[in-house]
């Protein structure tokens, strides 16, 4: 994949004509520049919906094919399977080859085209929703950043072909199938364009890796899990997360870890008086409820016992006071 700065008057010449009808991006009219073409419709419309996949495609270009300028009003990625071609953007020109994928901002004035003597062949997924354009960004596409390299051993190529077969059965089940199928090309697209990217906002990478660790113990505290299972599932020393923690938070990750599971107990003692000592202890990851009973103490200077005694024995209160 190869990216240069494009001329932006020239991208953006001969726009009369123009098309943003939700039309596949390879319409009947243009059929002739194909050796083969294929596309279906999600059988399920929800004009409404957060995310929603239109139709799926695929098409083995002739040499030289191309495409636009033109303007689509919905999001469209193309993932290429055999051969090359060309994508310009208003801003950008990128030579592209087998494993590229590129996307299609609505309203974003692009052409493309077939390689003269290596015609590509490509598959293509279009897509709305009110909530699009924020699973867009967050996969790390913008209009300046439209490209990215998945490589030939992908799976992109057999999610879309799965995809566009449901649609074309009428599937029932279409339309979540190609949720799913979409999510997952956009966390393979998060996962080669968030690589060197700068963060936002001014933060640094030791604050990420501390939040990641935070979301991390948030989600699994209740299980048995360890720092060193932290560690290893974030591919960072234990050594090095812990001194980055206890320098952006004040305590160490296993006592942040246990504060938390202790935090957790509290309000299931409170919330849940059906619940033993025993089943709130592992409940909270803390298999044994002698150990979590003790650290129970530490944290609030006295039993869970006794806090929950306590709780039981205030007055209720009356509404409005």
């Amino acid at each position: 994949m190869k990216d240069s700065k494009s001329n932006p008057a020239e991208a953006s010449h001969n726009t009369t004509g123009s098309s943003s009808s939700r039309l596949s991006p390879e319409s009947p009219i243009s059929k002739s520049g194909a050796l083969s073409y294929s596309v279906a419709s999600n059988p399920t419309y929800d004009n409404r919906g957060a995310l929603h996949v239109l139709f799926a495609g695929a098409s083995q270009t002739l040499p030289g094919h191309a495409l636009g300028p033109k303007l689509y009003d919905y999001y469209l990625l193309h993932y290429v399977e055999k051969g090359a071609g060309t994508f310009r953007t208003e801003l950008h020109t990128y030579d592209l080859a087998a494993g590229d994928c590129f996307l299609i901002h609505p309203g974003q004035l692009v052409s493309y085209q077939s390689h003269g003597r290596k015609p590509w062949q490509y598959r293509w997924i279009a897509f709305t929703g009110s909530e699009a354009a924020r699973h867009v960004e967050q996969a790390g596409f913008r209009p300046e950043k439209s490209v990215f390299h998945a490589g030939t051993a992908c799976d992109i190529s057999n999610w879309l072909s799965v995809m566009q077969d449901a649609f074309a059965e009428r599937k029932e089940s279409a339309h979540y199938t190609s949720l799913g199928t979409l999510y997952m090309i956009l966390a393979e697209a998060q996962t080669h364009l968030s690589e060197g990217q700068t963060l936002t906002s001014g933060e640094s990478s030791i604050r990420r890796t501390v939040k990641q660790m935070i979301q991390y113990m948030s989600t699994q505290y209740a299980y048995p899990v360890s720092i060193e299972q932290m560690s290893e599932s974030l591919g960072y020393n234990r050594a090095y997360l812990s001194r980055i923690f206890k320098q952006e938070t004040g305590l160490t990750p296993v006592t942040y870890l246990l504060k938390l599971r202790i935090d957790k107990s509290r309000q299931l003692l409170r919330e849940r008086p059906d619940l033993s000592i025993e089943q709130v202890s592992a409940s909270v990851g803390m298999p044994d409820a002698l150990y979590f009973s003790r650290q129970f103490k530490r944290f609030h200077g006295e039993a869970p016992t006794l806090y929950r005694e306590k709780l039981l024995a205030r007055p209720l209160r009356s509404k409005g006071t």
